[in-house]
């Protein structure tokens, strides 16, 4: 059995979804796939990637990213209310979003959003971020509340112990992941890239490995004891910093 891992699959382009229906119908059936988020914001796409990666492996474990709770388009109350539609959607075609064991491994999902931890958003982030305005929150939700009500969900989860854990999150637990090549100008994401509450629950959990998303950025990296593991798939025209294919993180 192996694991593989990719994110940001972002299936609202023609080129993504090709790529989604050409993966093998046979080579992954006795394998795991670890979803780490941005899928697309559209339902109907949405089923058709579930499907379609569940004809194709043992098992799809998953959680939403961003992408997912927007509801500018899709007529759901507010981004909670999304989220539940989500869940319950992954439940009905066989999507785990709970903690798997298997044999010596457990894979563990940890939602979350982000709190500033990585510093503050600047005007420009704050006037043209996409969350801001595609996403709908309960009154009194600001980020801070959202990351702390993601975050909370994972806490029964953080119990597990195993051979090996991996973890996996959509959203970086800590921003010194990011490479120091990004230039001055992109570094302005950085407050909306994740929350170093994600790394509490890391360190908690103990875990081996640790797969995440939504930076676009794929990195191979070891902290305090732990591989970091970003295998975004990203949008078309990103050939040179994604690699365009699923990354095996366990098994041979």
């Amino acid at each position: 059995m192996r694991v593989f891992a990719v994110s940001d699959i972002h299936l609202d382009y023609d080129e993504n979804r090709r790529w989604l229906h050409g993966l093998s119908q046979y080579d992954y059936r006795g394998d795991i796939l670890v979803l780490a988020g941005d899928v697309t914001d559209t339902p109907a796409l949405l089923v058709e990637g579930f499907k379609a990666l569940k004809r194709r492996f043992l098992e799809v474990m998953y959680v939403p990213g961003n992408h997912e709770l927007w509801v500018h388009r899709n007529g759901a109350r507010d981004s909670l209310e999304q989220f539940d539609i989500i869940r319950t959607l992954a439940n009905d075609y066989g999507l785990l979003m709970g903690p798997a064991r298997f044999d010596t491994l457990s894979i563990v999902p940890l939602f979350g959003w982000y709190d500033y931890s990585f510093g503050q958003p600047s005007r420009q982030i704050l006037k043209g971020w996409l969350d801001y305005s595609a996403c709908k929150w309960p009154v009194g939700f600001d980020e801070a509340k959202i990351t702390q009500h993601f975050v909370g969900m994972n806490g029964p989860f953080l119990n597990v112990r195993n051979q090996t854990v991996i973890s996996f999150s959509h959203f970086l637990p800590r921003i010194d992941l990011m490479p120091a090549f990004i230039p001055p100008d992109k570094r302005m994401l950085y407050p909306v890239l994740g929350s170093s509450l994600l790394e509490q629950q890391i360190r908690q959990l103990g875990s081996d490995i640790h797969i995440y998303g939504h930076s676009h950025i794929n990195v191979r990296a070891f902290k305090d004891g732990t591989s970091y593991i970003n295998n975004a798939y990203g949008y078309p025209h990103e050939t040179r910093r994604t690699a365009k294919e699923l990354f095996c993180v366990f098994g041979s």
